[in-house]
């Protein structure tokens, strides 16, 4: 064992955030059996963890080159650290969020807290996966935590649906990613991302290579919630605890991004003279280019029609990822590396400003919601808007911001990720940028809806504006000022924090 400790492959710096998350999990885990008592402990145990994990990613994003280790299954890059940086925010917003709700719902907080964080393992894991294997490792990690989060008010019988519903359907979703990888591997002979996107070119079996990129976009197209693969997300969002559901709709959606981009965009390359690289990346612009047109248009049409606030955001979940996918499908035509680089690092930073914004809704939702979220309906929310000022500016605010005004970072999000496909000068992704502009704007009748409900509706019942507790005090100056800082300042941003994949 030892002499395999100095096998030069393995590496165990490369994933020296991931065993820091995984080793505080296990502690949370270890310490809640003994003192089940100490409520608290959990949770600021985790934050602790989560912010070592957060110094070791900062580690590698002062390195000047990419490295990769295991074997080459594991890399170290831009889309690796910015996206990471992206989970380990969302992770640590959500213990935030959760640190009251924890206590009112009598949830197993050490069972809460390790979940979560194995959940972040997994997400890590899909962004720094430079084989099929490891991501197939993560999204599984991932999902099966997940899975049981959503269910983790075990009294709620629209919770355990929403669990059921989630395993049930990505249980099959997982099986087609699964058989794509094998197909790809069939095709390829390796799974290694690298090494296939220099065997795409010229591969074993050309039909394989396509079959098993169709199945990888049913896979991955489940995890993105992307439309027709998104039937799971309105009824697990609302069923699942409101925090749970801020942290799905935000952190494994970014991870499948991640995953997606980098078998996709760095897997499937355009090789010139390459007649089955260039047939496959042809079929998969194509493709994704009309799923993110349904995406958007089904998303948005659908949210318009909720009067729950928790699907209303799920069915804008859904359209936030057809808007993501612009940049996606930008970042595949691009014909050099300084292009494709810089469209990847606007689909991360627009993941992490609809993060940032949507987890700061949910904070409030989860508020108001009170005890098992039976106050989430469009009329609870009704002429509350001059009794609790402070949430309601800042809900209006993050509405806004999903909404894309200028000077938010939804509206700078939005411009990084169409910029790429315009510049592409394809037609096809010039129509793409048409449809996401007027769904942008059929999007502002919901999201203006919920502002018209709080300040000019009236309110016919009895109703007191909840204390905030410190830490959803805490988690709304970060995303107000995040909001803010990321609508001005997000071209700095990306030349510092989100390096190109190097």
């Amino acid at each position: 064992m030892f002499i395999s400790l100095l096998n030069p492959n393995v590496d165990i710096s490369a994933i020296a955030p991931e065993l820091m998350l995984t080793i505080t999990g296990i502690l949370v885990m270890l310490y809640d059996s003994f003192n089940p008592r100490q409520r608290y402990v959990s949770g600021a145990v985790s934050l602790i963890g989560i912010i070592f994990a957060a110094v070791l990613l900062g580690l590698m994003y002062v390195t000047p080159s990419s490295a990769s280790a295991w074997n080459g299954m594991v890399i170290t890059d831009g889309l690796r650290v910015s996206f990471s940086f992206v989970f380990l925010l969302v992770s640590a917003l959500t213990i935030l969020i959760s640190a009251v709700w924890v206590d009112t719902e009598e949830v197993p907080v050490g069972e809460y807290h390790t979940l979560l964080l194995f959940a972040t393992v997994g997400m890590m894991f899909m962004a720094s996966g430079n084989d099929l294997v490891i991501i197939f490792l993560g999204l599984e990690t991932l999902s099966i935590a997940t899975y049981v989060m959503a269910g983790l008010r075990k009294s709620d019988l629209r919770s355990n649906e929403a669990s059921m519903k989630y395993f049930i359907l990505g249980s099959f979703a997982t099986g087609f990613l699964l058989y794509g990888m094998a197909l790809i591997y069939g095709a390829t002979g390796s799974t290694n991302i690298t090494e296939i996107a220099l065997l795409v070119a010229n591969p074993n079996f050309p039909a394989l290579l396509l079959i098993g990129a169709a199945m990888l976009v049913v896979g991955f197209g489940f995890k993105i919630a992307t439309v027709p693969f998104h039937v799971w997300t309105p009824d697990v969002y609302e069923g699942a605890p409101t925090p749970i559901t801020g942290f799905m709709a935000t952190g494994p959606k970014a991870a499948g991004f991640a995953s997606f981009m980098r078998v996709f965009v760095l897997g499937f390359p355009l090789i010139a003279g390459a007649q089955a690289a260039g047939l496959l990346h042809e079929t998969w612009i194509t493709a994704l280019a009309v799923i993110a047109m349904l995406t958007m248009t089904v998303g948005n049409v659908a949210a318009i029609l909720q009067n729950n606030i928790k699907r209303m955001l799920a069915y804008s979940s859904i359209a936030h990822a057809g808007y993501a996918l612009v940049g996606f499908v930008g970042a595949g035509m691009a014909t050099t590396f300084p292009k494709r680089n810089e469209a990847i690092a606007a689909v991360a930073f627009y993941l992490l400003a609809y993060a940032i914004t949507n987890l700061g809704a949910f904070a409030i939702v989860a508020l108001l919601g009170e005890r098992n979220d039976r106050r989430s309906e469009f009329e609870d929310y009704n002429g509350i808007g001059f009794k609790a000022p402070l949430l309601a500016f800042s809900l209006s605010l993050f509405m806004l911001s999903l909404l894309g005004l200028p000077l938010t970072a939804g509206f700078m999000g939005k411009v990084l990720v169409f910029r790429p496909a315009l510049e592409a000068g394809n037609m096809l992704l010039t129509v793409l940028v048409i449809v996401a502009v007027v769904n942008t704007a059929i999007s502002a009748y919901y999201y203006l809806r919920l502002i018209v409900v709080m300040f000019f509706r009236e309110r016919v019942t009895e109703w007191t504006a909840p204390q905030i507790p410190t830490a959803i005090a805490v988690v709304l100056l970060i995303t107000v000022v995040g909001v803010f800082y990321f609508g001005i300042f997000s071209e700095s941003l990306i030349e510092r924090f989100f390096q190109a994949p190097m």
